[in-house]
C-alpha cells in the first residue's frame, strides 16, 4: 500500500468517528443538554441530532434510580447520564422519624411524583437534582407534621398531601420540577402509642355500642309507651261507642215501654172510664200491688209497716175488682160473683 492510500484511509476512518460522534440519537420523552466550550448551547429533541463532536458534548447529571427489595427495604443507585427522563417519576423515600406537635416521635415515609419540565434548569438550577427533592420533601415533611397532634396526623392525611404538593410544587419550580402529587405511605407511632390509641379505640367503639344501644332501648320504650297509649284511646273510644249504643238502645226500649204503657194505660182508663170507674185509683192500686210482692218476696221474714193511705187504696181493690168482672160481662145482665 503507497503512503498516500494509508493517508487517506486513515482520513476516511477519522471522518467516519467524528460523524459518528457528532449523530445523537434521542429517545421518545427523553432529552438533552448540550454544551459548546462549556456553555450551554441547546436542549435536543427526540429523534436524530446532529451536533459539533470537538466543540459540542453533553452534559453529565447526577441521577439516581430506586427500587424495592424483597425484603421491603429500598435500593438506591446513583448514576451518571447524560439523558435526561422527561417522563413522571416517582421517588420512594426510605423512612424518616418526625415529631409532631405534642411531641410524639412517628415513623413516616412518602411517596413524590414529579416531572422535569425545563430540562435546563434541572441542570443548570442545581447541583444534584433527586437529593435535593428528597432532601427538600424530608424537612418539608418534618415542618408540617411538626404544626399538627398526632391524632390529626393520622387523621389528615389528605391535608398533610396537599400542603406538601403545594409547597414543593412552589420551591421546585425554579428547578424546572414541577410536583405533581405526594402521598404518605405509612405512618407509625410508638408501639406505646398504639397500644393507647387501641385501646382508646376500643372505648370509643364500646361507649358507641352503649350509646346505640340505650337509643334502640329508648326508642323501643317510646314506640311502645306509644302503643299502649294508642291502644288505650282505641279501647276509650270502642266504650264510649258501646256506652253510646247501650243507651240510645236503652233509650229505644224505654221508648217502647213507655209506649207499650200508655196504650195499655189508655186501654185501661176507657174500659174503666165505661164501667163508671175510677182509672187513677187502679193504676195506683196497681203500684202499690207490685212493690207489695216486691217488699215480701226473699228468704228472710219481714215485718211491713203499711201507711194509712195504704188501707184506703187497699179497700179500693174489691172495687177494682168489680170493675174489671163488670167490664168482662160486657152486654150480659149477669150479675159479677162475689168472693
Amino acid at each position: 500500500m503507497t503512503p498516500s492510500i494509508i493517508v487517506l484511509a486513515v482520513i476516511a476512518i477519522f471522518a467516519i468517528v467524528i460523524v459518528s460522534k457528532g449523530i445523537r440519537i434521542v429517545r421518545q420523552a427523553q432529552t438533552m443538554v448540550v454544551e459548546r466550550l462549556g456553555r450551554y448551547h441547546k436542549t435536543l429533541s427526540s429523534g436524530v441530532n446532529l451536533i459539533i463532536p470537538i466543540l459540542d458534548r453533553p452534559r453529565d447529571i447526577d441521577w439516581r434510580f430506586s427500587s424495592m427489595t424483597p425484603a421491603g427495604d429500598i435500593l438506591v443507585r446513583r448514576y451518571k447520564t447524560e439523558r435526561i427522563d422527561l417522563r413522571e417519576a416517582v421517588y420512594d423515600f426510605p423512612s424518616q422519624h418526625v415529631i409532631t406537635k405534642d411531641n410524639v416521635v412517628t415513623e413516616i415515609n412518602a411517596l413524590i411524583y414529579y416531572q422535569v419540565t425545563d430540562p435546563m434548569r434541572a441542570v443548570y438550577e442545581i447541583a444534584n437534582l433527586p437529593d435535593a427533592i428528597e432532601k427538600l420533601t424530608q424537612t418539608t415533611l418534618r415542618n408540617v407534621i411538626g404544626e399538627m397532634d398526632l391524632d390529626e396526623t393520622l387523621a389528615s392525611r389528605d391535608t398533610i398531601n396537599t400542603k406538601l404538593r403545594a409547597i414543593l410544587d412552589d420551591a421546585t419550580a425554579k428547578w424546572g420540577v414541577k410536583v405533581n402529587r405526594v402521598e404518605l405511605q405509612d405512618i407509625s407511632p410508638p408501639r406505646d402509642i398504639k397500644d393507647a390509641m387501641e385501646k382508646q379505640m376500643r372505648a370509643e367503639r364500646e361507649r358507641r355500642a352503649s350509646i346505640i344501644t340505650a337509643e334502640a332501648d329508648k326508642r323501643s320504650r317510646i314506640l311502645e309507651a306509644e302503643g299502649i297509649k294508642e291502644a288505650e284511646i282505641n279501647k276509650a273510644e270502642g266504650d264510649k261507642q258501646a256506652r253510646i249504643l247501650n243507651a240510645e238502645a236503652e233509650a229505644t226500649a224505654r221508648l217502647k215501654v213507655a209506649e207499650a204503657e200508655a196504650a195499655a194505660i189508655e186501654r185501661i182508663t176507657q174500659s174503666i172510664g165505661r164501667s163508671g170507674g175510677d182509672p187513677a185509683k187502679y193504676l195506683i192500686a196497681i203500684r202499690y200491688l207490685e212493690a207489695l210482692k216486691e217488699m215480701v218476696s226473699g228468704q228472710n221474714n219481714k215485718v211491713i209497716y203499711m201507711p194509712y193511705e195504704a188501707s184506703a187504696v187497699l179497700s179500693s181493690l174489691g172495687g177494682i175488682r168489680e170493675m174489671l168482672a163488670l167490664g168482662n160481662t160486657g152486654d150480659s145482665n149477669k150479675p159479677a160473683p162475689r168472693q
